[in-house]
């Protein structure tokens, strides 16, 4: 079956029956070409009704398929980026120890402050969400990261204005005043 054949029995169909498909025509797929563009797909249908740890699944699998480093990278940082959307740190420090060892030292930093910087932009998104308890997990995790003084700073306030948002109620994950 060719990605053109499989796009058109998509076509027009619910969610859930794509995934069915999908995990069908991986088992019936014999290249690794294909196998990757159907992982692909299930990541991007697994995001779309919000199971993000499956999402993030399939593209750590897509990248153990993928042949050149960049495009290992590429799927491992957007595993790690889907765990941190699912707030699974575990799993995100696994996906981009996995990213890194692809990686050369320039590329190892990209990598370091791309997650960085998608742990704050996910961070906003749950401030957003009113995800205040979300959100704290995610600002905890960067202040065990390398990040400057002043960055510190910066997510030790929003965890004390987050703690105020709740009426004095401290969101306690380790942080002390």
């Amino acid at each position: 079956m060719t990605k053109r054949e499989i796009e058109k029995n998509l076509e027009g169909k619910g969610d859930y029956i794509q995934l069915d498909y999908l995990n069908r025509f991986l088992k019936e797929s014999s290249s690794i070409d294909m196998k990757k563009f159907i992982f692909l797909k299930l990541a991007e249908v697994y995001e779309k009704i919000g199971m993000l740890s499956e999402s993030a699944k399939n593209y750590g699998k897509a990248g153990t398929l993928s042949l050149t480093f960049s495009e290992k990278m590429k799927y491992y940082v957007k595993e790690a980026e889907r765990y941190i959307m699912s707030n699974d740190f575990q799993k995100t420090e696994a996906a981009m120890k996995k990213a890194m060892n692809e990686a050369n030292s320039i590329e190892k930093e990209e990598i370091y402050l791309t997650i960085k910087d998608f742990y704050k932009t996910q961070a906003e998104k749950f401030l957003e969400g009113n995800k205040l308890f979300h959100a704290v997990k995610i600002y905890e995790k960067l202040l065990e990261m390398n990040a400057s003084e002043k960055e510190k700073e910066g997510f030790k306030e929003k965890i004390s204005n987050i703690n105020e948002r709740l009426g004095g109620k401290k969101v306690r994950l380790g942080f002390s005043n």
